[in-house]
Order: C-alpha cells, then structure tokens, then sequence
C-alpha cells in the first residue's frame, strides 16, 4: 500500500490548483489543537483545497502527507488507517481525504488524537455531514469547515472577469450571473465552456451524490433515492406527507418514516437543504412545509430541464447565507396567517437578527408591493429596524412605516466586502 501513499502525495505536489476562498491558514491552525475537518458536497472542490494545504505546507518545509481513501485500490483494506500511520510516522501534517471510507475512522481519529495530540496534526474531509456530527469518541475533537460550490466571486474569479465600474464591464457581470445561476458553482462546470457538457456533467453529478452518498447512508435504492431528489427539485415547498403520496401515486411501497429518512439523509449528502418555518410554537412547525434549497443551483435546470431565474436566485441566496453564517445562526423563513413572508430569516439563539427577501424581477408594482409587505410585517413582529430584498438588477433605498428597506442586485451583495 505505501506505493499508493507515495503516488497521491506526488499527484497532490504536482496539481496545479485555483485558490478558493477559504482561510487555508485557519484550518491549518485549528489542526494544532484538534482535528480539522472539511466537509461539504460531492465534487465541490474538498480534495483539491486539501491539496492546496498540502502544497503550502511543503513550501513551509513542514512534514506533510496526502492520502485519498477513496481510491478503490486501498478503500476496503481492514487496517488502511493504521498503515498510513506506521508508513508516516507520528509527527506532523497528515492529510486524509474521505476519511470516512476507512472502517473504524472515528475510533482511529479519537485514539490517535489522543495519543498523538501535539505530534501529529491530522486534517480530514468527508462529502457526509456525519463527519460536523460525530458520534460519542468524536464529540469535543473537532473542528468543522463546511465547503460549498464556488461562490459568485469565486466564480469570476475561476473564469477571469473583472470587476468595472463601466457599462460594458457590468454587462459582463451580468451575463456571468445568469450563467452561474443557470449552471451553478461546481468547479469542474465553471471551467466547462460547452453548456451541453454543463448538463452532462450535473447529471453525472447529482447520480454520484444519489448512488454514492445518500443511498448507502438511507439504505434505500439509488432509483427510490432519485425519484425522491427529482420530486423535491420540482416541490420548493417540501411536505413528507405529500410526498408520501406521490410515491404512491407511482406504486411504490413505501412509509413515512421512509420518507423523513432520506430527507434527513440527502441533507447528510449536501444534495438538499431543508429550511423550516420560524415560529416559537411545535404546532407550527410541524405544519408548515419546509423549503427546500438544492446543494446547487445547477441540479435544477440539468435534471428537471426548467428554468426559473426566481427560484435559482433564491437558491443561490440561500447558499450564500450558508457561507457567511456564524455556528450560532440558524436560517428559517417567516409566514403569517395572513400569508404575508420573508424568505430568509436569521436568527441568533431565539432572537431574530436579519431578514432578506429575494425577487428576481423588482420593477413590477405588483412584486413590490407583495415583498415589502412580507418585509414590513416581520420587521414589525420582531423588533426591527430595517430590512433587505435582493434581486438581479435593482438598487434603492426606501423607507416605509419606519422601517428601513434597501434592494440591491445579487451581485452586489455577493462582492461587497
């Protein structure tokens, strides 16, 4: 096995990478106190950011190893982890990539931490969410950074466009949003220039994340997991009972625990995110659907061949908020009995600190109208002040009943520091 140890720490030296960013510098940090983790969805770019912190360590003069366990030459070896350790040695920089297709990697990482601690500095990444929830020998050990696809800026970045204040510089600007909305951020698709290989390329994807991910941890087929991830690409608003139902409807026996099990686990996949309402009442909660966001935005237009710029602007919001979320910020939305909303609600603890509505188009009288009501009734509920609407192309500032509202395009929002 030290042969394919060798051979991923010369293929990590040689790969030419894109920076992202993501402070490299942090997670190298927190893996000198405890283990540092990156988790995030299938192919949003975990092994090469590995690879990126193994490059800078060795320009450091640091001793450092790269190790993907993925690879199916060493993935079902019984005792992989402890061959890695005894070829490595127990100093330094040890970088494992999908850890959690060792066996036993949570005992592994628990003892070794323990035994190693200040020795050997061990960061690790994994596409499942099981790796920011640990079971018991974990708890305490580690230190979560949660990676999503590229970001609008890094997106302009990955693709060389400049940022210019000039009418043809944001006609540029402009035309790239649409095609990142569209296609979305996975960094393999960014640099794709046919839009036929964007597509074929999602599809790929989102069956890898089906087949590899969600089904093994559901243990449920990859066919009972596509059809429920089909459904929910074409249901914003998700209801397990009404999918319950529409399993049926095609003749598949199937229950509702079933069904709450691969919400829960195309979650722990990153394939969808399930936003619930924010009430102070379980009754609501329980009754209201929840929203559900793609792990990316170009899952919709690839799989369910729609395209509906309002919902992926929403989505991409969605992701972006997940990016700049502080660990003690929960993401709900808001509706009243009156059937007045706001898509994004930010609360702190059980304080409401943010509220953000999203409208792709802004120059109707009547969107305007139906979000600055939504906007003005929750700011009203919960105390506040102010209240943001983000769209693809509209500026202002106003101010109604006392509460302040500013519209500003999405990629304005994204760039601003």
């Amino acid at each position: 096995m030290e042969e394919v140890f060798e051979e991923w720490c010369a293929y990590a030296r040689r790969k030419k990478l894109e920076n992202r960013d993501v402070d490299i510098n942090r997670i190298i940090s927190d893996s000198r106190f405890k283990l540092a983790g990156i988790t995030g969805i299938r192919r949003s770019g975990k092994s090469s950011l590995l690879m990126l912190i193994y490059q800078k360590l060795m320009d450091e003069g640091k001793r450092t190893a790269y190790v993907n366990l993925e690879d199916s030459r060493i993935k079902d070896e019984k005792d992989v982890l402890d061959s890695i350790l005894k070829w490595f040695g127990d100093e330094g920089y040890l970088l494992l990539d999908e850890i959690t297709y060792a066996q036993d990697w949570e005992g592994w990482l628990a003892r070794n931490h323990e035994m190693l601690k200040g020795k050997l500095r061990v960061i690790i990444t994994s596409s499942r969410k099981k790796l920011a929830e640990p079971s018991k020998p974990l708890r305490g050990r580690i230190f979560i950074h949660e990676l999503y696809p590229l970001s609008f800026r890094e997106f302009l970045t990955f693709r060389d466009v400049k940022l210019e204040n000039t009418t043809s510089g944001m006609g540029r600007i402009e035309r790239a949003l649409k095609e990142y909305l569209v296609y979305g951020g996975f960094p393999e698709v960014v640099l794709t220039r046919d839009k036929t290989d964007k597509i074929r390329i999602l599809n790929s994807y989102f069956r890898d994340i089906i087949g590899l991910d969600v089904a093994e941890m559901a243990n449920e087929t990859p066919a009972v997991v596509e059809t429920f991830g089909k459904y929910v690409l074409e249901t914003p608003r998700f209801s397990a009972s009404k999918c319950l139902n529409f399993f049926k409807s095609l003749g598949y026996k199937i229950g509702k625990e079933s069904i709450l099990n691969l919400e829960k686990h195309s979650e722990n996949g990153y394939l969808f995110f399930f936003v619930p309402i924010f009430s102070h009442t379980i009754k609501d909660r329980l009754q209201y659907p929840r929203k559900a966001y793609a792990g990316d935005t170009g899952f919709l237009r690839a799989i369910t061949g729609r395209l509906d710029r309002g919902r992926l602007l929403e989505n991409a919001v969605f992701l972006e908020l997940k990016r700049r979320r502080e660990p003690q910020t929960s993401i709900y939305y808001w509706k009243n009995r009156q059937n007045l909303e706001v898509d994004f609600v930010l609360v702190r603890g059980s304080r409401v600190e943010n509220i953000v509505q999203v409208a792709y188009e802004f120059d109707s009288e009547k969107t305007r109208s139906r979000e600055i009501k939504g906007l003005i009734a929750c700011a009203k509920e919960f105390s506040l002040r102010r209240g943001m609407i983000i769209t693809s192309n509209t500026e202002n500032e106003m101010r109604y009943e006392g509460i302040r509202i500013r519209s500003i395009p999405f990629w304005k929002w994204v760039l601003t520091p």
